[in-house]
Order: C-alpha cells, then sequence, then structure tokens
C-alpha cells in the first residue's frame, strides 16, 4: 500500500504513526478494559461483543450503555446515554472539516469514523493550515490506522480472553492513568490550560446528572473557557495570540488535489534588469 503513496504522502503517514505510537499503551489498556467489561456483561454475546467493538469503536458510550443493557431500559434511553457521551466527536469533527471540506461526502464519512479524542488531540498539535495541504490526509490516517488497530486488537483480546482477568486488577485506572500524560502534554497555551481546569471542575460537579450528560456540559465550559481566555490574551498580549503557520509548499513540491490542474511555473529563464 505505501509504494502506491507518493513521497510526501508516505512520510506523512509513517510520521502519524510514530506521533501517535507514544499512546498506544494507554489504547490499548482502555480497549482492554472494554472487551473485558463487555464479554463479562450478562447483556452480550460474544459475536455481539466483537460487533459493538467494530461498529460502535468508542470505550466511553461502550462502558456507559452496558449498565442500562442489564436494567433493560427502554431502547431510547441508551441510545440517548451514548449521544450524550459521544457528543463531544461533533466538535471534533466541526474542527476537522476545515481541513477536509475539499473531499468527497463518503470520504469525509469515513475519517469520522476514525476520528477519535487522542488523534484530534495529535493532529490538532500539528497547526496545519486549513484546505487542501500535501500529506496532511496521509498523516491523519497514519494516526487513525494505528489508534484504531490498537484499539481493536485490544478490545478483541479482552473479549475473547475475560476469564483469565481477575475482577480486581485495576485495568481501567492503568488506562486512566497511560493517558494522563498525553493530556498533559497537550497543554501548551494559557487558554489551553484554562480549558482544562474548567472542563475538570464541571466533570466533577456534574459528574451524577443522568445519561452522562455531564460530559457534553464539561466539553461546552471547555470550549467557552479558551475562547474567553483567547480573547483576554488577545487583548492583553496580541503577540502571544497569534499562532504559527506552517511554509506553504513550493510550486516544485506542491500537490494537487483531485480535480484541479496543475499550476504552471513562472518563466525563470529571464534575469531581471
Amino acid at each position: 500500500m505505501l509504494d502506491r503513496l507518493s513521497d510526501t504522502n508516505r512520510r506523512a503517514f509513517l510520521d502519524g504513526i510514530r506521533t501517535l505510537s507514544p499512546a498506544v499503551a494507554a489504547t490499548f489498556s482502555w480497549g482492554l478494559v472494554t472487551g473485558i467489561a463487555m464479554a463479562k456483561s450478562v447483556v452480550l454475546t460474544v459475536p455481539q461483543a466483537l460487533g459493538m467493538s467494530i461498529a460502535v469503536y468508542a470505550g466511553s458510550s461502550q462502558l456507559a450503555v452496558l449498565p442500562l443493557f442489564a436494567a433493560k431500559l427502554p431502547v431510547w434511553t441508551i441510545l440517548l446515554t451514548a449521544a450524550m457521551v459521544n457528543l463531544r466527536f461533533v466538535i471534533f469533527s466541526a474542527g476537522l472539516a476545515p481541513h477536509f471540506s475539499y473531499l468527497p461526502m463518503w470520504r469525509r464519512l469515513v475519517l469520522g469514523y476514525f476520528n477519535g479524542d487522542i488523534i484530534y488531540l495529535m493532529f490538532a498539535k500539528r497547526n496545519f493550515p486549513t484546505g487542501f495541504q500535501p500529506g496532511k490526509e496521509a498523516f491523519f490516517w497514519g494516526l487513525a490506522v494505528t489508534s484504531w488497530s490498537s484499539w481493536q486488537v485490544s478490545s478483541i483480546a479482552g473479549i475473547l480472553l475475560a476469564s483469565l482477568f481477575p475482577d480486581d486488577w485495576g485495568l481501567e485506572l492503568a488506562g486512566t492513568l497511560a493517558l494522563l500524560p498525553l493530556i498533559v502534554s497537550a497543554i501548551a497555551t494559557r487558554s489551553t490550560l484554562a480549558a482544562v481546569g474548567i472542563a475538570s471542575i464541571v466533570a466533577l460537579l456534574a459528574f451524577d446528572l443522568p445519561y452522562r450528560i455531564g460530559l457534553p456540559i464539561a466539553v461546552l465550559a471547555a470550549l467557552a473557557a479558551g475562547s474567553i481566555a483567547d480573547m483576554v490574551i488577545a487583548r492583553v498580549a496580541p503577540d502571544r495570540a497569534r499562532k504559527p503557520h506552517a511554509p506553504a509548499a513550493s510550486p516544485a513540491t506542491r500537490e494537487t488535489p483531485p480535480g484541479e490542474s496543475a499550476p504552471t511555473r513562472p518563466d525563470t529563464t529571464r534575469s531581471a534588469r
């Protein structure tokens, strides 16, 4: 597959794999916990658990709905809870939209399925300019393939080998602790620090709300806190609010998106007088 890619896309894809590789241990631990929980629940058979792992691909919502299945609550309650937990992905998709708006709808839908918390975090840290850029989609796919593969391998292993893991091993806590360094490393600005701090406080205060609605409330609070912090910083210290932009690709190396003609290179044979 890599042989069919251009040199730019091949390097970007491998860069995406390297970028996400430090998070593989955390993803594997979290997927293992989710697989074990599904297998040890009394509401899912092994084939159902395998199908849920591949189709849903969202550990938080999978764990959230298992007690609801066990309690035999109405389907609309289960769907609403899963929607509340996964509402953050709407925000992630909105963040990716300016980067991949030139792609056809079906490819954007596929990108949306593979998007996730860590993937979006790693992608956003690169500060890509919006619109088409050579290697940007390939970098995203390097992140996505690495995350999806590690999640599915660990989740399926947890489902099939659940009987080998005692309930008191505390794997869920291990997965959470493994994610903390990634979250801390993403706090690079004052606005991000404000967003994380406010989100943590709101999540704790809203922890007991039904349908896991505390999670989207914390996400919205984080967005508001980050936006307000950006506006305050822009007024107090405008230079700090400016984000560095990646240099534009030269005409010799710039790739052309599908459906567009390649730009003509200016005539440089004449010397200026």
